[in-house]
């Protein structure tokens, strides 16, 4: 049997990347979800574990819960805590989604902690820890810099808040319990789908190619391709170098209207009519007054992202793919999973993806 890693958050897009990493690279991976009576919901992972040919197994643990968590963990050399709230939407009360965000991880460290076998936890926190809450939308972004929270809307202040509480956590631990932390800063996160469940970061290419909005709000994103950053979780587990560090995983800047037209480009020939003109800001805040998904949006209008990632280029060897190929390769997934309808009469071809070593210019 293989070095056993836990991964938290079985379900969810990440984690399902990262179990096809690890399972590919010989580790046995224990994964968490909230119902093992729920079979429907992981039957793609046992699919996946069944064509890697890896040992792959189930606990059930909630971010809510402290019982479940000693016995996930017990046995475990590594754990890779990526589960973490995300929603599609404003929630209605910000604290639910905090409390949830920063007392799940420090369930994870605490058990951590009192494991004799854990030596490392890998942490999945976002941009939204690092980039969010600033005066100079045009400075680039590092792994020295925070969010303002005092300045952030609820996602943003539930990942910076969860991932400062786990370096407190971490920070006043005995000397001798010799646990490591590293942490893993991504930006939008885009790639394949493993089954039809829907990441939230999916959703703008979702609305593009299924022409649910007219056109493209001022709004973009920093993009990393789902399967680069499984990647980047394997090395931030496994190289000595890595502890103790943070590691922003995220591309250059694409606009909304940019990955409108890269997707017109591709899928306009099969049928697909992807809308490729502007919303004006003044109507992107009118509808935000009806509609919280878009309200999200309104305190990123015309901001660019701006973040580098040349600590984990040269510290972790990590390289990304093009942002084309990550978008093309997202959106043909939504297809080939039926969950944006093949217009009459066209055909769905299989993309055939370049190598992962590509670099993003």
């Amino acid at each position: 049997m293989g070095t056993q890693v836990l991964v938290t958050g079985a379900t969810g897009f990440v984690a399902g990347h990262c179990i096809a990493e690890l399972l590919e690279h010989g580790y046995a991976v224990r994964a968490t979800v909230r119902d093992l009576a729920d079979t429907g919901k992981r039957a793609h992972l046992v699919a996946l574990a069944d064509r890697i040919g890896g040992e792959l197994a189930f606990v059930e643990a909630d971010l809510d819960d402290d019982s479940g968590w000693a016995a996930a963990i017990s046995g475990c050399a590594y754990v890779m805590h990526v589960a973490s709230p995300f929603p599609a939407a404003p929630p209605d009360d910000e604290q639910e989604l905090i409390t949830t965000a920063v007392q799940g991880t420090l369930r994870v460290l605490r058990a951590c902690a009192a494991s004799d076998a854990v030596r490392r936890v890998v942490l999945t926190s976002s941009i939204a820890a690092v980039a969010h809450g600033h005066d100079d939308p045009e400075t680039v972004r590092t792994e020295a810099d925070w969010s303002v929270v005092e300045r952030s809307a609820a996602y943003q202040k539930s990942k910076t808040l969860a991932e400062r509480a786990a370096w407190e956590f971490i920070g006043e631990l005995p000397a001798e319990r010799g646990l490591e932390l590293v942490v893993v800063n991504p930006g939008m996160v885009l790639g394949p789908l493993l089954s039809t469940a829907l990441s939230t970061s999916i959703v703008p290419v979702q609305w593009l190619l299924g022409r649910s909005v007219p056109g493209s709000p001022r709004v973009g994103w920093s993009v990393v391709d789902v399967r680069d950053l499984a990647v980047a979780h394997r090395l931030a587990m496994e190289l000595p170098q890595a502890a103790g560090s943070r590691y922003i995983c995220a591309g250059r800047h694409v606009w909304m209207r940019e990955m409108a037209a890269i997707l017109a480009a591709e899928f306009g020939p099969r049928g697909f009519r992807v809308p490729t003109r502007g919303i004006p800001d003044l109507l992107v805040r009118a509808m935000a007054v009806f509609d919280k998904s878009v309200r999200l949006a309104v305190p990123t209008l015309g901001r660019p992202e701006r973040l580098s990632a040349d600590k984990a280029h040269r510290e972790l060897g990590w390289r990304m793919r093009p942002v084309r190929e990550t978008l093309l390769d997202t959106a043909q997934s939504l297809i080939e999973h039926g969950v944006v309808a093949t217009p009459r009469g066209s055909a769905t071809p299989v993309r055939r993806s370049r190598p992962a070593n590509a670099v993003d210019a």
